[in-house]
C-alpha cells in the first residue's frame, strides 16, 4: 500500500473513481453518475460538503480514489420505511445520514475508513448535526460493515430484510446475492451519536 494518502471533500472530478470502486466492491449498478450526482447534492449545506474521498497518488502523478464516505447533510434527507425515528434520541434535523462507505481492498486495515468517518462527522457538525443514521450492509463479507460501525460507537436499532431489493429491480447486482438474482440482503439501522464516537 502506498502512504501518500489525502482526504478531500467529494467533487465531480472524483465521480468516476467513486463509481468504479463502489461497483467493484458492492456490485454492478450500485452507483451511476445520476445516483452519485444526487448523493453529492445531498451532502452540501451552508457551503460545507460532508462527503469525502481518500486519494492515493499513483506513479503517474495522478490521484486514485481508494475510499469514499458518502453522507447526506442534516435536513437533506427524509425518513422512509426503513427508518425508526421513535428509537432515535435526536430529531431528524440534528442527524446526518451515512449513505455509504467503501475502501479499496488493498487499503483496508490502515485507518482509511476511520479517517473518512471523522471527516464526515466534523463536516456534519458544522452543518448542525449531533449524530448520524446509517443502514449497514449485514451480509458484507464477515459482516465487517456492522462490526466496524459498532467499534466506532454506533448502536444497532433494528434490522430490515430486503433493504436493497428495489435497487436490484432498477439494475443493481449485489455481489453476495449474485448477478442473476435480486438482492435480499439485510440492513441494520444504526445510529452514531457524535459524543460517543470512538477512535
Amino acid at each position: 500500500m502506498k502512504k501518500n494518502l489525502t482526504l478531500v471533500p467529494l467533487e465531480m472530478e472524483h465521480f468516476q473513481g467513486v463509481i468504479d470502486l463502489g461497483n467493484l466492491v458492492h456490485g454492478a449498478g450500485y452507483l451511476t453518475d445520476a445516483i452519485l450526482q444526487s448523493i453529492y447534492q445531498k451532502g452540501l449545506k451552508d457551503g460545507i460538503n460532508c462527503s469525502f474521498v481518500m486519494l492515493d497518488q499513483v506513479d503517474s502523478g495522478d490521484h486514485k480514489v481508494v475510499g469514499f464516505r458518502l453522507t447526506y447533510a442534516p435536513t437533506n434527507w427524509k425518513v422512509d420505511e426503513w427508518c425508526s425515528p421513535d428509537l432515535w434520541k435526536l430529531p431528524i434535523e440534528q442527524l446526518c445520514y451515512f449513505k455509504s462507505s467503501t475502501v479499496d481492498a488493498d487499503y483496508r486495515g490502515h485507518g482509511v475508513a476511520k479517517t473518512m468517518l471523522k471527516g464526515s462527522v466534523d463536516a456534519a457538525k458544522k452543518q448542525g448535526a449531533s449524530g448520524g443514521i446509517c443502514h449497514t450492509w449485514m451480509q458484507s463479507p464477515g459482516n465487517a460493515a456492522y462490526h466496524y460501525f459498532v467499534k466506532c460507537g454506533g448502536e444497532h436499532l433494528k434490522t430490515y430484510p430486503n433493504r436493497w431489493l428495489e435497487d436490484s429491480y432498477a439494475g443493481y447486482r449485489c455481489i453476495v446475492c449474485g448477478a442473476d438474482e435480486y438482492c435480499h440482503c439485510d440492513a441494520g439501522e444504526m445510529i452514531l451519536y457524535f459524543e460517543t464516537l470512538k477512535g
